[in-house]
């Protein structure tokens, strides 16, 4: 839904309602151009700590430095 700046300034209640309520979002023109969108606001989602605990495994050579990947990233260094 497309609104000008003077209707939205007069009837925000009202379409902050409709967004909250409908999930519509709302745009917000000047002389007929899109400036700004009405949303509804969704909260963040907290992640609970420890929620992936034993869901991930690593090898134990994990941070085992790789001699191909060095040399692709250290051979100009060696001068």
């Amino acid at each position: 839904m497309l609104v000008n700046i003077h209707q939205a300034k007069t009837q925000l209640s009202k379409l902050v309602v409709q967004v909250n309520t409908d999930q519509e979002e709302i745009i917000i023109g000047k002389a007929g151009t899109p400036v700004a969108k009405l949303i509804a606001y969704i909260p963040p989602t907290q992640a609970k700590p420890g929620v992936l605990k034993g869901k991930i495994k690593l090898d134990p050579d994990f941070d085992a430095e790789d001699a191909t990947i060095n040399q692709l990233f250290y051979a100009n260094d060696q001068k």
